[in-house]
């Protein structure tokens, strides 16, 4: 490692080191062993098994945040998936060609995989936290099996804000999968768009996320809470 890389580390473990006790062990006792992730839009790079959330109003900045997240991903030989919404998966080919990104070979096909929303949260027609749960679980499982040194995920959550059961719980998934990274350290982010979800939701996004994007950096979330506190709060 030079020293750039090396104080660039340094200043992602701070980040890290900022998190709550207990999150910030789980983050760090996944990663032992394990490859730091460069997350491609900011310099710093993280440990494995970082849940964090991106809340944009800006179109051209969450494409430039995601596109340079999902081109660094594929770049660097992880096995990334993108669950788009707003965009058709055609559009987000269209995007990445655009990026250098050219998905025509079986194995790039394999390396950067592009999924309709609904059909990855909801391949049932409602929201089952359980059922996505077990998918990530077994997409991390695969992937490592098939030698990816990690996996990134980022979705899109506007899906959310459609007539479709389940979603109440939406959340509750979110507060969960900070238990899930922990076993399974895969790489997210959530995008959420402040045009579609209310002020209440919003909070509560940040309240699940460890980590939130801000311009383009990542920082420390001051409004998360542990998982178990969040979903006893909301059993209350």
């Amino acid at each position: 490692m030079n020293a750039q890389s090396d104080k660039m580390q340094k200043k992602s473990v701070k980040i890290v080191k900022a998190l709550p006790l207990k999150i910030k062990e789980d983050i760090m006792n996944a990663a032992k062993n394990e490859p730091w992730v460069d997350m491609g839009f900011t310099s710093e790079q993280f440990p494995p098994g970082v849940h964090m959330c991106l809340i944009y109003q800006d179109e051209t900045e969450r494409l430039k945040i995601i596109g340079k997240y999902l081109e660094s991903g594929f770049k660097t030989g992880e096995q990334v998936f993108y669950f788009a919404d707003t965009m058709r998966p055609e559009e987000v080919n269209d995007w990445l060609k655009e990026m250098g990104i050219h998905i025509k070979t079986t194995e790039a096909e394999n390396r950067m995989i592009i999924q309709n929303a609904l059909s990855a949260y909801c391949p049932s027609g409602a929201f089952v936290p359980e059922t996505v749960y077990e998918k990530l679980k077994n997409t991390y499982l695969d992937a490592r099996k098939s030698g990816f040194p990690n996996v990134r995920i980022s979705g899109e959550m506007s899906w959310a804000v459609r007539d479709i059961s389940g979603t109440e719980r939406l959340m509750e998934y979110e507060a969960n999968v900070n238990h899930l990274v922990v076993q399974y350290p895969f790489t997210a982010i959530c995008q959420y768009d402040v045009n579609l979800f209310d002020g209440a939701t919003i909070l509560n996004v940040l309240k699940v996320h460890p980590m939130m994007i801000v311009h383009g950096q990542i920082v420390h979330n001051p409004y998360y809470m542990a998982p178990d506190d969040f979903l006893a709060g909301r059993r209350v």
